[in-house]
């Protein structure tokens, strides 16, 4: 059987399904063809992996060659950059905040000071209390007076509650009662005569 005899019998039987199954595996495959196989679900579970990967590979070209510079642009347009004279401005500018920050706490540190003494309290401590303003610093060591007077008078009431009100001396002995200084001298013109 030749070719001819071939094509002669299949045009024949083009009716009947044997031959019609055969002749559609030797059908070459059309566009249309592929794209009706693609939009089915089969053809999706072979192509999407495909896509994906494509997209994933040309996702990471992209940020490779363009997600620096578009960063780096962004950041500049955000923050730019100062000129040589605006970074002199900004650095004085500092300074002269700087200084006015120490002006106003050597200020406040030599009123603390004086109120301080004004209300007998110790200097040294002063800069622990000195606040962002005059009346703040005046408050926080009229605080601390408050406090430091309390803990003295408790430490006083607990020394009268221990040994009553004749308080002694460091050696447990009750110190003298001597109403003026006349009794004094009298009792030591007393003692030097015997």
């Amino acid at each position: 059987m030749d070719l001819q005899e071939v094509r002669q019998y299949l045009e024949e039987n083009k009716g009947n399904s044997d031959v019609q199954s055969v002749i559609n595996e030797f059908k070459t495959v059309s566009d249309d063809d592929v794209r009706s196989y693609l939009d089915t679900d089969e053809g999706k579970k072979i192509l999407q992996p495909i896509l994906d990967r494509y997209h994933s590979k040309s996702l990471q070209t992209w940020k490779d060659n363009n997600l620096q510079t578009i960063v780096d642009e962004e950041v500049a347009k955000r923050n730019p950059e100062e000129t040589e004279e605006q970074k002199r401005i900004r650095k004085l500018e500092e300074e002269l905040e700087n200084r006015d920050k120490q002006a106003k706490r050597t200020t406040l540190e030599n009123k603390a000071i004086k109120l301080a003494q004004e209300k007998s309290l110790p200097t040294d401590l002063v800069n622990f209390f000195i606040g962002d303003d005059e009346e703040t610093t005046s408050a926080n060591l009229d605080t601390f007076k408050e406090k430091l007077d309390a803990t003295v008078q408790a430490q006083v009431e607990q020394k009268f509650k221990e040994n009553g009100r004749d308080v002694k001396d460091g050696a447990g002995h009750s110190t003298p009662k001597v109403q003026s200084f006349k009794e004094m001298a009298e009792e030591i013109n007393i003692r030097n005569k015997q």
